[in-house]
């Protein structure tokens, strides 16, 4: 695939969808952001503003904001900015109006929970035929949304749609790195999120700086075990996808996953920290489906197994800390 992309179709007005618009028009394409809440996206276009959840942005008067699905249809390619969660009923809704072979980024980072698939094998499902590519690495919308400096990985089994879809989305604050590994680049994305958490509960209950530089190496190592296992590559765990986004999440009062997990560690239950959340917690849905697939695999990933007890299955907090600590004494590497 040869040749610039000139528009890019947006699908999702929450904070990432609207950061990417933003950034997408900064990078001089014509670009169209869709949302399925008709009211929002009348008001953003007349307020040239998302002021629920990216406020303080202005949105260039030549972004097109819409709610109508058929306005996607000129678009040479669509980022799907969703949670995870709700990707497969978006793609499904969209598909009819989506041309054939439409290259489709996927910027949502999970897993989803009731079938374990990944984002990819989701949209294989729910737009069969279109190329697909993974955008992930550390990014806070506001940052990228603000023209801050930023580098993301870009990925794509097809190294030419990479190539070109990089051209197409990448700016002097926003620099694409492109990668044959979608596979890896979706694992990290889902399993850091996870970790996020582990992190805030390590900062909720005080257990130092030492005890978070460990927690994030550790689970670095489950993170590279389970993309090994998949078929992924350990280079695409120590580039910006794996530890970039790592480091990020698992660090940042920004990260929602991040500021869940400090509130658990601070003694409320999860559902009072997921409601007190200012968005949707993928590390929680993700948990339990990144142990299942570890365990179809045969992997273990003591830390991830953690989370899932405390968040889903109501596993007292204290004592699942007590048992990680308790674990035996293992050489360090991935397969430890």
């Amino acid at each position: 695939m040869t040749g610039a992309m000139q528009h890019l179709g947006i699908i999702g007005a929450g904070s990432w969808g609207t950061a990417l618009a933003v950034a997408c028009r900064r990078a001089g394409r014509r670009v169209t952001l869709w949302g399925r809440d008709a009211e929002a996206m009348a008001a953003m276009a007349e307020q040239r503003e998302n002021r629920r959840y990216l406020p303080d942005i202005t949105l260039d008067p030549e972004i097109q904001v819409t709610a109508e699905p058929g306005d996607l249809a000129a678009a040479e390619a669509c980022l799907l900015v969703v949670p995870a969660q709700a990707l497969r009923a978006t793609a499904a809704k969209l598909a009819p109006v989506l041309p054939q072979r439409l290259p489709v980024v996927l910027c949502a980072k999970g897993i989803e929970q009731h079938s374990g698939l990944l984002m990819t094998e989701v949209a294989a499902e729910a737009l069969p035929g279109h190329p697909l590519a993974v955008l992930s690495g550390p990014t806070f919308a506001a940052e990228v949304a603000r023209g801050l400096p930023t580098a993301v990985t870009l990925a794509s089994a097809d190294r030419a749609l990479a190539d070109v879809l990089a051209g197409a989305i990448g700016g002097r604050s926003f620099r694409p790195y492109v990668s044959d590994d979608p596979l890896g680049a979706e694992i990290g994305g889902a399993v850091k999120n996870v970790l996020a958490i582990a992190c805030g509960i390590v900062a909720g209950r005080r257990l130092g700086d030492n005890a978070g530089a460990a927690l994030i190496t550790r689970g670095l190592a489950e993170m590279t075990r389970l993309c090994l296992a998949r078929g992924g590559k350990a280079e695409t765990m120590m580039g910006l996808a794996g530890l970039g986004d790592l480091t990020l999440t698992c660090t940042a009062r920004q990260s929602r996953n991040f500021t869940f997990g400090l509130a658990l560690g601070e003694g409320q239950t999860p559902d009072a920290a997921q409601a007190a959340s200012r968005g949707v917690v993928e590390g929680r849905f993700s948990a339990a489906a990144v142990l299942s697939m570890a365990e179809r695999l045969g992997i273990e990933m003591p830390i991830c197994g953690a989370v899932d007890q405390v968040v889903n299955r109501g596993a007292d907090l204290a004592e699942t800390i007590e048992g990680l600590l308790a674990r035996p004494f293992k050489a360090e590497g991935f397969s430890a």
